[in-house]
C-alpha cells in the first residue's frame, strides 16, 4: 500500500447544505483550487458516522486523492448525526433518502461542479448510494458501492434466511443507540450544542424493537431495498464486495439484474475498503479502479472499463483455518456473469439422520462483520462439525473450484411446527482441520417465502432449498468437501421457542456447487493499492484495558455457554484538532442447553468526547431476551455534558419493549 502525498493544488471547504425543509447538513468538500474557473464533477459520500472525527482518517485517505485527480469530493453527515441539523429516525429513512436526492441536486448546481455527480460508499454509504440511484436524480450518473446490500431484509444485519440474526440484530441496534446518542461538535454548531444534543436524545428511539416488529419481509423492508426496483437505477454501478464480508451476494445479484452499465469485483476482503491494507489481503489499487469508473461515466473518457469482464473475482486457495489471515493465497479470474453457471451436484447419501445440535452450536461462527481484527474469522471448524451431522465428499484427481452460490436441497421433517436448518460448507484437509468456506440458513417457517410464515406439520416431510452465501474457493485433491447440518447456530441465529429435532432424508437431498468457468475465465491484474496520506491520530500506550476480542466460557454444570466480544472499533484516540475520543464496547451472548427462554444478547457502550472547554459522556446498555411468545428488549441511555465549568445530565432514558413473536 502506497500513501501518496498530494502535490496538486486542492482546496478544502466546510459547508452547510440547505434541505427543502430548512434543515442544514454538515459537509466538507475537497476540490481542485481552480474548480471555480474549470468546474469538475462531484463525488458524494453520505454517512451518519461523523465527518469531523469518527471517519476523518478514512476520509482523508480518499477525498483529497479524488480532488487531486480532478473531482470535487464531498463528505456529508446524514441529518441528526455528526453536526448536521434535524433528527435521526432510522436506517435509510425517507428523510435520509429525500435529503440524498436534494444533496445531489445541490452539488450539481454549484459553480465549481460541471453538473455530473457520482456517489460512493462502503456499508451504509454503499446502501444509500444505491437507494438514491434507484430514485434516479438526473445529475447522478455513476455509483461505486462497496460491501452493501440490495435487500434490507435478507442481506443486512437484521435477518438471515428469515431467522433473527441474533449476533447483529442486537449488537448493531446497541451500536446505533450509542452512535446516535453522540452530540454535535460544539466547535461547529456553537453555544447551542447542548440544547441540540438534548433534542436529539429526546427524539431517540431504540431500533431493535422496530426491526423485531417486522419479522416478515413486509413494506418496511421493501422501502430502500433496490431489489424491488432494479429498473429504477440508471446510473452506472461498480459493485464491490469481499469473501469475508456478509454482503457479497449483492454484487452477483446486481450483475444479473441491472439494466444500467454494471461491473463487479469480489476480493478476499473483510468489511473494509480494498485499498486500506487490512486483513485479509491482498489489497488492490481500488482508488485507481474507481477513477477509471468516474472518468468514463462522469467525464466521458474511454478508460476501458466497459471491456472488463462482468465479474473480477478472487478464488481462495485452501489454507489452514485461522481467525486472522494477513494475506490470502489465491488467484484472480475474470468471468461473464449473465448466464447460468455450470454446477456440480453431490448427493448427500442414503438413509435418514436425526439433526439435533447442541444449542451452543455456532460459537465458532466468527464475527458477522469481520473488520480485519485478530479474532474476526471463523476458527477451525472441527468442534462445530462435531456438533453437527456431516457428509464428506473426497476430492480425487482434479481440483473443484467454487465460484458463486452453492444450494442445498433437503428433504426433512421436524418434531415441531417450526425450526431452523443451517448448512455449512467446509474444506477438510488431510490433517483433519476444517476450514469454513460458506454457509446458509433457512427459517423453516419461511420456506414458502420470506414475506410470510407457514408452520410445519410435525412429522411430515417437506422439500426445502437453502441457498448458501457466495464464495470463491478451490478444493484440492486429497481434501474433502464437507456438508455440515445443524438446527442451531447461536448467536448468529436466534432459536425458535421450541426444543426441536429435524430428521433429514439424505437420499433425497443434494448440494449443487457452481464452478469457475475455466473456458471463459480471463486473467485479471490490478495496480498496487494507494491512497492519500491520512491525517495522523495518536493512540496512547495503555489507554485502554486490554480485553480478549472473543472469549467463550462454558459452565458444565449449568449447561450454559457465554460468548464475550470486544468489537474493537477504535478505542481511545486523539485527533489533530485537539479532540480526545474514548470508545469502549462489550457484547455478551449466552444460551443454556435445551432452554428456549435462555438466549440473551447484551451490548454496552461507553463514549467520551472532550476538547477545549467541553466534555460529553455517553453510556448505553441494550439487552434482548425471548421466550416462545415474545422478544423482550431493554435499553438505557445516559448522557452528561460538562461546559463552562458546569456538569449536567442532558438525558437519561430507559426503554422497555415487548415484541410478539410471529414467524421468527
Amino acid at each position: 500500500m502506497r500513501r501518496v502525498d498530494i502535490d496538486a493544488a486542492i482546496e478544502v471547504r466546510d459547508l452547510w447544505i440547505p434541505m427543502p425543509d430548512g434543515v442544514r447538513l454538515r459537509a466538507r468538500v475537497w476540490l481542485p483550487a481552480d474548480a471555480e474557473r474549470h468546474p469538475v464533477p462531484a463525488l458524494l459520500e453520505y454517512l451518519p458516522y461523523r465527518l469531523d472525527d469518527w471517519t476523518s482518517v478514512r476520509d482523508s485517505e480518499r477525498h483529497p486523492y479524488y480532488a487531486a485527480h480532478g473531482y470535487a469530493s464531498v463528505r456529508v453527515d446524514v441529518r441528526g448525526t455528526g453536526s448536521s441539523g434535524g433528527l435521526f429516525d432510522d436506517e435509510y429513512s425517507p428523510a435520509e433518502l429525500d435529503d440524498g436526492v436534494a444533496v445531489v441536486e445541490w452539488l450539481a448546481a454549484q459553480p465549481w461542479c460541471s453538473g455530473g455527480v457520482g456517489m460512493f460508499g462502503i456499508s451504509w454509504g454503499g446502501f444509500n448510494a444505491l437507494q438514491v440511484a434507484e430514485r434516479a436524480p438526473e445529475a447522478l450518473r455513476a455509483v461505486v458501492t462497496v460491501c452493501s446490500a440490495d435487500d434490507r431484509y435478507d442481506n443486512d444485519v437484521h435477518y438471515i434466511g428469515g431467522a433473527v440474526l441474533g449476533v447483529d440484530m442486537a449488537a448493531w441496534a446497541g451500536t446505533m443507540l450509542a452512535f446516535a446518542a453522540r452530540p454535535p461538535r460544539p466547535e461547529v454548531v456553537g453555544e447551542g450544542w447542548v440544547q441540540q444534543w438534548r433534542e436529539r436524545l429526546e427524539h431517540q428511539r431504540p431500533l431493535a424493537p422496530v426491526w423485531l416488529g417486522h419479522q416478515e419481509r413486509d413494506a418496511y423492508w421493501c422501502r430502500g431495498s433496490v431489489c424491488e426496483n432494479y429498473a429504477g437505477i440508471r446510473a452506472a454501478v461498480l459493485a464491490v464486495g469481499g469473501w469475508s464480508d456478509p454482503y457479497r451476494d449483492t454484487v452477483l445479484r446486481l450483475l444479473r439484474n441491472l439494466d444500467a452499465p454494471v461491473k463487479g469485483i469480489i476480493g478476499p476482503w473483510s468489511h473494509q475498503y480494498p485499498d486500506r491494507g487490512l486483513a485479509p489481503g491482498p489489497s488492490i489499487g481500488f482508488l485507481q479502479e474507481t477513477l477509471r469508473w468516474w472518468d468514463r461515466w462522469l467525464k466521458g473518457i474511454d478508460t476501458g472499463v466497459e471491456a472488463e469482464p462482468d465479474l473480477r473475482a478472487w478464488v481462495n486457495d485452501p489454507e489452514p483455518p485461522a481467525t486472522y489471515v494477513e494475506t490470502r493465497s489465491g488467484r484472480w479470474v475474470g468471468v461473464p456473469w449473465r448466464g447460468e453457471p455450470v454446477h456440480r451436484e453431490f448427493s448427500l447419501g442414503a438413509g435418514r439422520v436425526p439433526v439435533r445440535s447442541p444449542w451452543a452450536t455456532g460459537q465458532d461462527a466468527g464475527r458477522f462483520f469481520p473488520f480485519g481484527n485478530a479474532a474476526d474469522l471463523p476458527p477451525d471448524q472441527r468442534a462445530e462439525d462435531g456438533r453437527s451431522v456431516c457428509v464428506d465428499f473426497p476430492v480425487h484427481d482434479t481440483p473443484v473450484e467454487l465460484l458463486g452460490n452453492p444450494v442445498a436441497r433437503l428433504r426433512l421433517r421436524s418434531t415441531h411446527d417450526r425450526g431452523h436448518v443451517i448448512v455449512r460448507l467446509c474444506d477438510v484437509a488431510p490433517d483433519g482441520s476444517s476450514t469454513l468456506v460458506t454457509r446458509g440458513v433457512l427459517n423453516l417457517v419461511k420456506r414458502a417465502g420470506m414475506d410470510r410464515g407457514t408452520p410445519l406439520e410435525p412429522g411430515v416431510d417437506v422439500d426445502v432449498e437453502v441457498p448458501l452465501v457466495s464464495a470463491g474457493y478451490r478444493f484440492d485433491p486429497g481434501h474433502r468437501i464437507r456438508v455440515a447440518l445443524s438446527n442451531h447456530y447461536w448467536p448468529w441465529v436466534w432459536p425458535h421457542g421450541v426444543d426441536d429435532t429435524l430428521d433429514v432424508d439424505l437420499g433425497a437431498s443434494t448440494l449443487a456447487v457452481p464452478l469457475v468457468d475455466t473456458d471463459a475465465a480471463a486473467p485479471v491484474a490490478f495496480e498496487p493499492a494507494e491512497h492519500a496520506r491520512p491525517i495522523e491520530i495518536a493512540v496512547p500506550d495503555g489507554a485502554d484495558d486490554p480485553r480478549p476480542e472473543r472469549l467463550v466460557r462454558h459452565d458444565v454444570a449449568r449447561g450454559e455457554t457465554v460468548l464475550e466480544v470486544d468489537p474493537a472499533y477504535g478505542g481511545t484516540r486523539h485527533y489533530p484538532d485537539g479532540l480526545s475520543f474514548l470508545e469502549s464496547a462489550e457484547e455478551m451472548y449466552a444460551v443454556r442447553e435445551g432452554d428456549p427462554s435462555s438466549p440473551r444478547a447484551e451490548s454496552r457502550w461507553r463514549i467520551r468526547l472532550s476538547n477545549h472547554g467541553w466534555v460529553a459522556d455517553i453510556e448505553t446498555r441494550s439487552v434482548v431476551t425471548a421466550d416462545a411468545d415474545a422478544f423482550y428488549v431493554q435499553n438505557h441511555v445516559r448522557a452528561e455534558a460538562e461546559h463552562d465549568g458546569v456538569r449536567e445530565t442532558v438525558a437519561e432514558r430507559t426503554f422497555r419493549d415487548v415484541v410478539p413473536r410471529t414467524s421468527a
